[in-house]
Parts: structure tokens; sequence; C-alpha cells
């Protein structure tokens, strides 16, 4: 019975690539939130600015990819695409272990950046529309499940074997790569085919309908970015927690997020996106300034778990109004664009943090992540809605989703 529901819940080869999609992400968070900042830092006795630039090397190969991975995904073999992709994330994991220079430590990261983007845009692709809040809300929690255990089981091991720890995320990076052998060899399927410059041009008219809404697309994937590099040492520093507080930390937070991504993808659904995205950024800037005050650990936990449940505020109802701009007929050129634009922020920000954490402090760069997600929540509080397909009025007075 859970098979057949899943099955008409998504489409039915969805499954193997959410498997592939939780491996891809558990290695992924591991080596960004923690291995990559804790390795770097400890073993390698690299600065906090070479860590930011090597996660935002990876940012880079990822973000810029995503284009390029999108129009082929139009076009040519699933399979192919994610196979080669993830067997560039394979061999950029597999050179950590000779990354003992800044500039190998760095390259190593930009290559395993270059192998991950193909299977999240697959999964977008496959989100049906009628369904699309309740169903991005159910690829986020797989999504933050793979992210938030890759670091978890990452603190617990680094506090025993970093070797281990490296081994563990070499053998679940091949483990994705030999599962992409088993994706069907077909195209993914679309209503229409399209030239690419036509198609350029219509991706080119959605931008231009939510142009004022690309500075926010790129804050807040900036201030997120800003916090990547800094965590692990910020909750050492200012926090006082060894790694396995840390660790509690992210399941808190991360366990508050899933649980709280399908039902608020629903309302979402129902109720539309803007409130939402205002209470969900304001609360972020709360919870970043609060935690500059260096909180005990018992309040630094409540503080994580306020901070998953405006999280999973956010997300459905972020990517679900994005969906209203994707061309029916081009959704891997699509997403590749708008996850491209979004990538931006993403791409700077850790470079920004490591920098300013070297030359001021953890905190200082909290604090300021604290004051631009504030600036989000008041952008969209004054944002006109109603310009979005997705928000704005439709005929007999019923909301458009």
């Amino acid at each position: 019975m859970k098979t057949a529901s899943m099955k008409s819940f998504f489409q039915s080869d969805m499954l193997l690539y959410i498997v592939i999609l939780f491996l891809v992400d558990f290695v992924r968070g591991a080596a960004l939130v923690s291995f990559l900042p804790i390795y770097g830092q400890k073993a390698l006795g690299l600065d906090l600015d070479v860590i930011g630039a090597a996660i935002t090397a990876h940012y880079v190969t990822d973000t810029g990819l995503k284009l390029a991975i999108g129009y082929l995904l139009d076009r040519l073999s699933i399979r192919r695409i994610v196979n080669i992709g993830l067997l560039c994330s394979l061999v950029g994991m597999a050179l950590m272990q000779f990354a003992n220079v800044p500039w190998l430590f760095i390259t190593a990261a930009a290559i395993y950046g270059a192998g991950i983007s193909p299977i999240w845009i697959v999964c977008l692709t496959r989100v049906q529309e009628e369904r699309r809040g309740a169903q991005m809300g159910f690829l986020y929690s797989i999504w933050l499940i793979g992210l938030g255990l890759g670091p978890v089981v990452t603190n617990v091991l680094l506090d025993v074997n970093m070797n281990l720890t490296y081994w563990l995320m070499v053998g679940v990076s091949a483990a994705a790569w030999m599962l992409s052998f088993m994706i069907a060899g077909g195209k993914t399927v679309h209503l229409e085919v399209v030239p690419f410059r036509k198609q350029l041009s219509i991706l080119g008219s959605r931008l231009r309908e939510m142009r004022l809404l690309l500075p926010g697309m790129v804050l807040q994937t900036l201030g997120a970015g800003m916090l990547l590099p800094i965590l692990p040492s910020f909750a050492t520093n200012a926090l006082g927690m060894t790694h396995s507080h840390y660790s509690v930390l992210l399941i808190i937070g991360g366990g508050c997020t899933v649980l709280g991504l399908i039902p608020m993808g629903r309302l979402s659904d129902s109720f539309g996106k803007k409130w939402f995205l205002v209470i969900g950024f304001l609360i972020f800037g709360i919870v970043l300034f609060a935690l500059t005050y260096q909180p005990p650990l018992a309040v630094a936990y409540f503080w994580a778990f306020v901070l998953g449940l405006s999280y999973a505020a956010v997300l459905p109802a972020w990517n679900a109004l994005l969906a209203a701009y994707v061309p029916p007929g081009q959704q891997g050129l699509g997403w590749g664009v708008f996850s491209t634009v979004e990538g931006i922020g993403g791409m700077i920000g850790p470079y920004i943090g490591g920098l300013l954490a070297t030359r001021y402090s953890e905190s200082s760069v909290v604090g300021l992540a604290g004051i631009m997600f504030f600036t989000i929540s008041l952008f969209y509080v004054l944002f006109p809605f109603r310009i979005f397909r997705g928000e704005s009025p439709a005929p007999g007075g019923m909301k458009q989703k």
C-alpha cells in the first residue's frame, strides 16, 4: 500500500532518483558543513578564508554548470548526464586525501561541485504541477535529511578518526555513482521541443517579469553562504560546543525543518506564499542575532528548533513561487537558469564569510547575515506579490497556485 501510494504521489521512476539525491546530499552536507571546515582548519592548518574559497569554488562549478545541464537534460540521456556528473563528484572527493596545499584543496572542492547539479534538476522536472507544494516539500525533506545526517555522522566520526570519515564519504559517493547506471536511458519528458534560442528568449521574458525579485534571490543565498565556512568554529569558539553538541544542534534544526516541510508546503498551496517568506526570513534574522549573544547550550538548542520551523516555512513557498516562471516544455533549462541565478549568492557568500571571520570574528559574520535576512523580510513585506502568477487572483476570486 505504501509503495502504491508513493507511485501515485510521484512518477514511478522517482524512487531511484530520491535514493541518489539522498546519497549525494549526505556527502555534500558532510563535506560543506563539517568535513571541509574542520578538516581544513584542524588537520591541514588552513585559514578560514581558504576554506571559504574552497566552498565558493564548489558553488562556482555547481552553479555555473546548472544552465548547461538544464539545456542538456532537454536533449540527451538523463542516465549519461547524471552518471558523468556523479563520477566528477567522486573524483573530487577522492582528491581530498591529497589536498595538503590550499590550491589543491580548492581544486578538489571545485571538481566535486561540478558533479552534483544534474540529480536535483532531474527531480525538479518530475514534480507534478497540481501537487507542487506538497511534492516540493517531500523532495526538500529528502534533501534536508541527507544534508543534515551527513554532518551529524561526520561530527561523530571526526572525533574518532578523520580518515574513517573521509573514506565513508568516498564510499557513499561511489554508491551514488553506481546507482546512476540503473537510470533509464531516455530523455526528460516534455510537452514540446523548442529551439534553444527561443527557449532563452522565453526565459529572458520570465526573468524580466520577476526582475524585482532577483535581488532577494541573490541576497538570501549570499547570507546563507556566508555562514557555511564559519559555523563549526562559531559553535566551538562562541557557543562553547563540542562536535557532539554541534551534531545535536543540527539534528534539532534539521529535524524540525524536515517535519515541517510537507505541512508548510500544503499550507502555502492553500494560502499563498507571501507571509511564509516574510515571517520565515524575519525569524532567521532574529535567531542569528540571538546567537551572537552567546546563549547557554539549552537556549541555543531552542533557537535551532525555531530556525528549523522557519526554514520549513520558507523553502516550499519560495520554490513553488519560482515554479510559476518555469516555461512548460523546458523544465530542465528553466530550473537550470533559476538555480544559476539563486547560486550567485552561494558562490560568493562562503569566501566573504571566511574572509570576514579571518579579519574580524565568526560572530560578526553571523550578525551581518542576520541583518541581511531582516532586509530580505522587509523586502517581501513591501514587494507587490500580486504581479506574480503564483499569487495573482484567478477568475472567480480563487488564487492560482
